[in-house]
């Protein structure tokens, strides 16, 4: 009477139906896989959740029901804490294979009962592949899974006893959320005192919105206590559950820690259909799926907005930063481009070096004796020019190091003021910048006064009936270069700026006697390139401190695009094998093609504590005839084998 698998677990896979909504839902699962949510984006902390959820139950769920549609029913029984979940089952089975405790929480590990010849359906990852396999006479610490082999149960069909869902323990609780998501079934069973607590309900109403089928069991109820059924089955009704099974067991003594046959006789007989009944549990299993499906194609839609956010938030921060730093550089440039730098030590320095007289007298007689006062000078004083450059590159070090320094404040305020930025910066010391960076400071304008030296001995080797007579005032037109280089501003040279004086106005007439004026521009243009270069290399050294935090999370990948496109495709394959199932399937009464649900399957609507006539038992007189004993399921089916 059983649906058996027609090969073990192992073998290769059967042409099952739905192969390309298997092939959508394998993309998508590497979609979501490859997903990164670091940044703490609003709801980002849901999203993660979501994210890890929807992994789970393709994992654990969906994409093993796909591969192995000949796979025993899971039912999973979860429900509150103290709720007799352990009892329930031990007294459906008539034998103590799950421990109940008097210690909260009661089930350490979750427990799997299944028949023997079923075995190797749940000994291998084919489900719950995050689970150890144990099959000890106790629960394992950690992240277990025990399986109880019993010949009570029929073939086909399996109990997992769960852990509370509103365990005190973080771990319990979503170990049993994500046993709930494998599940094909869920019997949910909860108290007179408990029926109504919000942490059962926030799960009840995600079963419903994604069509899980649910069955409830109402434990314990006091004589007298007959109304608080028909509250829950009107709380049912109102979140989506109104064609759930409700099943009421009466508070009973116990006996070995069984409950009285009659207690359970409903509920057994109820599953017994199921277990039993091949096309049943085709249907359970078809609903289950594809309200998984469908839901888990509304969740890659929210994760992909989750997605677009945490990019958005990338760039938002990465903005910032290069917004600061490039302003640094502009600082600088400004600084350098305007005049600022001829004052303090390096006017004295300058001035020290031309001297006030001989080249301003030189000058003045005419540029010829200007050009033989140039070579005259600069054989006979090359050793001011080092004093010059040094007062240059001090200079220039204070203006790099407070504009970057101003850089990292201004980063540090925008990051902090973000919620997502705001995180990164703990533990890191990103508000000031690093001791290393004077002296990196230090080797770049040194390499810069290298590149100007360097165009001055190009620029005077391609004159070569003057090279000789340069030979010794390289060092000096570098940094007379350097001076007029830092006197030039809006395109205009050779200005007097401030207390500088004619000193501008002397490098530029100096420079323009040896090489012309056209050269003299273009070596200007030159050097000031190579310089806004090596600061910006600076600047970018010190954004990397920042946005090295954003290229080791990833979150730049991070793009709903390819996740909806995914979602897309498994909503089209999910429907073509809907379509294909309803040409194969026989028109019912109430609607071809649509999966009917658990109540449908069994003629069970909306039934609480009915007489077994009047339940799924109806049109089956084995089974209603049957009495409630325990350990039933093994004398009715015998060995199992029927």
């Amino acid at each position: 009477m059983t649906d058996q698998p027609d090969a073990a677990p192992g073998t290769p896979p059967e042409p099952a139906d739905g192969s390309a909504l298997t092939a959508a839902l394998e993309v998508l699962r590497a979609r979501l896989g490859a997903l990164p949510l670091p940044l703490e984006t609003s709801g980002a902390a849901a999203a993660r959740t979501e994210l890890r959820r929807a992994t789970d139950q393709l994992d654990d769920y969906l994409l093993p029901r796909l591969r192995a549609q000949k796979a025993p029913l899971l039912v999973v029984v979860g429900g509150s804490t103290g709720a007799g979940k352990s009892t329930l089952v031990n007294s459906l089975l008539g034998e103590q294979v799950t421990r109940p405790g008097v210690l909260r929480p009661t089930t350490k590990a979750p427990v799997l009962v299944h028949h023997p010849l079923d075995a190797r359906w749940f000994s291998t990852d084919r489900v719950l592949p995050g689970l150890a396999r144990v099959t000890g006479a106790a629960p394992e610490p950690g992240r277990t899974l025990r399986l109880v082999a019993s010949d009570a149960l029929p073939k086909g069909l399996a109990l997992l006893d769960a852990p509370d869902i509103d365990s005190v323990d973080t771990a319990n609780r979503e170990l049993a959320a994500q046993l709930l998501g494998a599940a094909d079934l869920w019997l949910f069973v909860t108290t007179s005192a408990r029926y109504a607590d919000a942490v059962p309900w926030d799960l009840l109403r995600q079963a419903s919105a994604r069509k899980a089928q649910v069955a409830m069991v109402l434990d314990r109820v006091d004589p007298g206590a007959e109304a608080t059924a028909d509250d829950l089955r009107d709380m049912m009704a109102e979140n989506g559950l109104a064609d759930s099974p409700l099943f009421v067991v009466a508070e009973s003594g116990l006996t070995d820690g069984l409950l009285p046959e009659e207690s359970v006789g409903e509920v057994s007989r109820w599953l017994t259909g199921l277990g039993g009944d091949a096309d049943a549990r085709r249907r359970v299993i078809s609903a289950t799926r594809d309200g998984v499906v469908d839901a888990l194609v509304l969740r890659a839609g929210e994760l992909a907005d989750a997605a677009d956010e945490q990019r958005a938030a990338d760039a938002r921060l990465r903005h910032a930063v290069e917004r600061a730093y490039a302003d640094a550089v502009t600082q600088v440039t400004a600084a350098t481009s305007d005049g600022a730098l001829l004052r303090g030590e390096v006017l004295a320095r300058w001035q020290d070096f031309v001297g006030t007289g001989e080249f301003f007298r030189a000058v003045e007689e005419g540029i010829g004796r200007f050009r033989d006062a140039v070579s005259s000078f600069f054989r006979g004083k090359p050793r001011e020019a080092p004093q010059v450059e040094q007062a240059i590159a001090h200079g220039l070090e204070s203006v790099v190091l407070d504009a970057a320094e101003e850089a990292a404040e201004r980063s540090y305020q925008a990051w902090r003021g973000d919620a997502a930025g705001a995180a990164l910066l703990e533990g890191l010391e990103l508000l000031r910048t690093p001791s290393a960076l004077r002296a990196e400071v230090g080797e770049q304008i040194r390499g810069w006064q290298g590149d100007v030296l360097e165009l001055v001995r190009e620029q005077g080797e391609s004159k070569r009936g003057r090279a000789r007579a340069l030979s010794f005032g390289v060092n000096g037109l570098g940094v007379a270069l350097m001076i007029f280089v830092f006197a030039s501003t809006g395109g205009l040279t050779g200005i007097e700026v401030g207390i500088a004086g004619g000193s501008a106005v002397l490098a530029q007439r100096l420079l323009e006697a040896v090489f012309g004026e056209d050269a003299v521009r273009r070596l200007a243009l030159q050097a000031r390139d190579r310089l806004r270069a090596r600061i910006e290399a600076v600047m970018d050294g010190q954004a990397a401190r920042y946005t090295a935090q954003l290229d080791a999370l990833g979150s730049a990948e991070a793009s709903g695009a390819g996740l909806r496109a995914a979602a897309d495709d498994v909503a089209a394959a999910a429907a073509a094998d809907r379509r294909a199932r309803a040409t194969g399937t026989p028109a019912a009464p109430d609607g071809a093609g649509r999966a009917p649900d658990l109540t449908e399957s069994r003629g069970l609507r909306g039934v609480t504590a009915r007489p077994p006539d009047e339940n799924l038992t109806a049109g089956r007189p084995d089974l209603a005839d049957e009495p409630a004993r325990r350990g039933f399921w093994k004398r009715l089916f015998g060995e199992g084998d029927r």
